[in-house]
């Protein structure tokens, strides 16, 4: 027989009790003892604790990718306020009504550029970053990548008995362009 337990609890969570325990084989005390073993045990709290560290490293990486995007946009800003006032002579007071009003037709051209760019969902920064993003086909020629391509299979250390040809050279499970994939998706994680 087991031990009773009178307890007091607020008319909410009791209420929530009474509808788990209308489920076939389920009583009041079963929900009960459910919550409690869920409440002293570790791995439930091994699970929330996991959960809550999942979260904080999404927010982490999201936060870091903002900062990022932060810096470089305050970068470009400086740079062109810089390049601007360098650059850009002032002008006689004469010419100066004409520059105010192509001033504005080019900044109605611009936020009209603007609120198109944000409505299709284009974002510059990310287009600038993929135009400058080097790829190895840049640095080598196809020659050069398949020869290093091969000395990499070969090299692998990976390999099992099985996975030998029977001169003794390394077999290669994947072709030179998943290769090539692979060394991609490295450097991307």
């Amino acid at each position: 027989m087991k031990p009773r337990l009178n307890v007091h609890v607020a008319h909410e969570l009791f209420e929530k009790v009474e509808i788990a325990a209308k489920r076939p084989d389920v009583t009041k005390a079963a929900v009960v003892e459910a919550a409690l073993m869920g409440f002293f045990s570790k791995e439930f709290d091994d699970q929330r604790d996991g959960a809550l560290i999942r979260r904080l490293d999404r927010l982490t990486r999201q936060y870091d990718k903002l900062e990022r995007n932060l810096s470089i946009t305050t970068e470009t800003l400086a740079l062109y306020i810089r390049f601007f006032l360098t650059v850009t002579p002032p002008l006689p007071g004469a010419d100066q009504d004409a520059a105010r009003a192509l001033g504005k037709e080019r900044f109605d051209y611009f936020i009209t550029q603007l609120s198109r760019r944000l409505a299709g969902g284009k974002n510059m920064v990310r287009d600038v970053l993929e135009e400058i993003n080097a790829d190895e086909s840049e640095f080598f020629t196809a020659r050069e990548l398949d020869a290093l391509r091969a000395v990499k299979t070969a090299a692998s250390p990976q390999q099992s008995e099985g996975q030998k040809k029977p001169n003794g050279e390394a077999a290669s499970k994947h072709t030179g362009a998943s290769v090539a994939g692979e060394d991609q998706e490295d450097d991307h994680v």
